[in-house]
């Protein structure tokens, strides 16, 4: 099994997730952006399975804190959205939890965007 979690290590949501992986006895490797950065390519595979609005945090205060024409550009066009992303790491929803699970999955690729307690259960379970 190979699982990548990607986030912001202080994040409450992020610690929850860090929570239930130790809990389900799951190892994993900590990808930080707000450390480590994050490339394009990966934003763009994730939207492009997950989609921008499920990728992309309207919520938080990163995305309050833009521009009007900012926040137009990134709803009028993809690309631009996902430039912001690369650029504004804490835009990502959080986790981002990328990888395989060899059994139970059969080597399928899993990719989640958020915390769902009953989603990791029956994911990692």
């Amino acid at each position: 099994m190979t699982i990548t979690i990607y986030g912001i290590k202080s994040c409450s949501t992020m610690k929850k997730a860090f929570t239930k992986l130790k809990e389900l006895d799951i190892s994993y490797d900590f990808h930080d952006y707000k450390k480590q950065g994050i490339e394009k390519e990966t934003v763009q595979r994730w939207v492009n399975e997950l989609g921008i609005d499920k990728v992309l945090n309207k919520r938080g205060t990163t995305w309050r804190k833009l521009t009007d024409e900012q926040k137009q550009s990134a709803d009028a066009n993809v690309d631009n959205a996902i430039d912001l992303l690369v650029e504004n790491t804490s835009m990502i929803k959080r986790p981002i939890v990328e990888g395989q699970i060899d059994d139970k999955n059969q080597g399928q690729p899993i990719l989640l965007c958020g915390f769902d307690e009953a989603v990791f259960d029956t994911t990692f379970s």
